[in-house]
């Protein structure tokens, strides 16, 4: 077992008009509700240069200590943990809710303070500080535990293989699953997923297939990633986002009845073309899963959403329940990660190398992650 020492390293950041800075703080303490957590390694969005030098404007208190979703190991618990055991090895899930309003109050732990006076409070005190750092305090709800032996262990000793960094892969997927899962995505089912080339439009194709669609169709413009894409799986089929909605609306109604329209689009792609095409081709009775970033208003077909019987939500990250439930897809060999899903590892980099690290992360294709290994 890991014993606590006094001081640790961490990324601090003082304002979004100064760069990161490398710092030595005092590693904070455990207490009821939480776990004191070593991060082994912990994933960058792609868009982390433009958090935190102040593009995208996210709120969030300073001076914090950003970070994301983690992998780490349990080094001590608080006095009411009854599960979580130092030594455990744990998914650090940084969808964090205020367990008197899980609805209401979120934050995205070293991302995004939220937007009502609960979310705040929760940033701007207990869980302000993320994990770009050696040691984390962190809530025993999102400190979700992994099989080690299952996960880690040897093929021929009944284990699935994986390193550490394969795992980190599970934050990736966990955003799509809670999309589909909530319109209820079914084995059989045809899913369009747009726009299908990024990061997280790459990881919902993958958690299609894993929960059973019987045809994911991936609408992207980059027509190389597309193609890599499509020879993951003979269940893949691809459309080219061609700027032409009446082009567009044909090419996916070949792969009718589609039940299933899954959403992911970046902030730029609020003109897209997709977005209607998309739901012209869905059958009746056919549901949308929004978990993009469009900030602004997107018309709608009234008339043909009203007369086919569409439904739509909208869903922000996920569940606990959902993180354990993938997790176990995981553990049962299900859900596939690392290279035996087309995923990769595109760069390791220390707390001292962050800029190399949000760089590498910006580019990284879309089967790649990024981590910080403090």
């Amino acid at each position: 077992m890991t014993s606590l020492p006094e001081t640790h390293r961490v990324l601090q950041l003082i304002s979004t008009s100064q760069p990161l800075q490398l710092k030595t703080l005092p590693v904070p303490h455990t207490g009821p509700g939480n776990a004191i957590v070593k991060v082994l390694l912990a994933s960058v969005v792609s868009y982390s240069g433009d958090i935190y030098n102040g593009k995208r404007q996210y709120p969030f208190p300073t001076p914090f200590v950003p970070g994301s979703n983690a992998i780490g190991r349990i080094v001590a618990v608080g006095p009411d943990a009854t599960t979580l055991v130092p030594g455990q090895l744990v998914f650090l899930d940084c969808t964090i809710r205020a367990r008197d309003d899980p609805t209401g109050a979120i934050i995205l732990s070293g991302i995004i303070e939220g937007f009502t006076e609960g979310s705040r409070k929760l940033m701007h005190g207990e869980w302000r500080d993320s994990t770009y750092a050696e040691y984390i305090k962190f809530p025993l709800e999102n400190c979700i535990p992994l099989d080690e032996e299952r996960l880690l262990g040897p093929v021929n000793a009944g284990g699935l293989g994986y390193c550490v960094e394969d795992l980190i892969h599970i934050a990736k997927l966990l955003v799509p699953y809670g999309g589909l899962d909530d319109v209820g995505l079914k084995p059989g089912e045809t899913v369009i997923v747009a726009p299908a080339t990024g990061p997280f439009g790459g990881a919902a194709v993958r958690m299609a297939l894993a929960m059973g669609a019987g045809r994911v169709i991936a609408m992207g413009r980059n027509e190389a990633v597309l193609q890599e894409l499509s020879a993951l799986s003979n269940r893949i089929s691809t459309v080219q986002i061609t700027g032409n909605e009446g082009t567009e609306t044909e090419a996916l109604r070949r792969f009718s009845p589609i039940d299933v329209f899954y959403d992911i689009s970046p902030p730029m792609a609020s003109g897209s073309t997709h977005f209607r095409s998309a739901i012209a081709a869905l059958r009746y009775g056919g549901r949308i899963s929004l978990m993009g970033g469009i900030n602004g208003d997107i018309s709608l077909p009234y008339a043909s959403f009203m007369h086919r019987n569409l439904s739509m939500k909208g869903t922000w990250m996920f569940s606990r329940e959902q993180s354990l439930r993938l997790v176990k897809l995981v553990e049962e060999g299900l859900l596939l990660l690392g290279k035996k899903n087309g995923f990769s590892v595109g760069g390791q980099f220390g707390l001292e190398e962050w800029e190399q690290a949000f760089e590498k992360a910006r580019d990284a294709a879309a089967g790649e992650v990024v981590v910080i290994v403090p």
